[in-house]
């Protein structure tokens, strides 16, 4: 039997209002539930086909704008998923990445290889961050 403490806190989790930012047909470049910024994969659109470390400044440039745009910064960063197309890159994004974070608030991370979307993106980003 479920506790009425947790079908309370259920409830009124369930009824938090999400805001989107930056909505789209396919999808939001960012959503907030309660206090917590969840971004889509960024990717270097103002840099496609440039070399990792232009696409990855690219990125957080965005990641930057979207997440003052929801009202936090990338000191509060929770945690950070990176998909590289070719991870002989990876140093290359890092020396970015390593100058871009707030030394001592730097979030759990994942990098991983894969195939993205267009060949032109060689770099993707999404974070999850905190409000307060």
């Amino acid at each position: 039997m479920i506790s009425s403490s947790f079908t309370q806190n259920n409830s009124i989790q369930n009824t938090m209002a999400l805001k989107r930012i930056q909505v789209g047909e396919r999808m939001s470049q960012a959503v907030i539930h309660g206090n917590t910024v969840y971004t889509a994969g960024q990717v270097a659109l103002g840099a496609p086909g440039e070399s990792a470390a232009d696409q990855t400044r690219d990125i957080l440039s965005r990641i930057d704008a979207l997440l003052s745009e929801a009202g936090t910064d990338k000191s509060k960063l929770i945690s950070a998923t990176i998909w590289l197309s070719d991870m002989s890159t990876f140093n290359e994004m890092n020396e970015v990445w390593d100058a871009w974070v707030t030394p001592g608030d730097t979030p759990a991370r994942a990098c991983v290889e894969s195939k993205l979307a267009a060949p032109q993106f060689t770099v993707e980003i999404g974070v999850i961050a905190a409000l307060d």
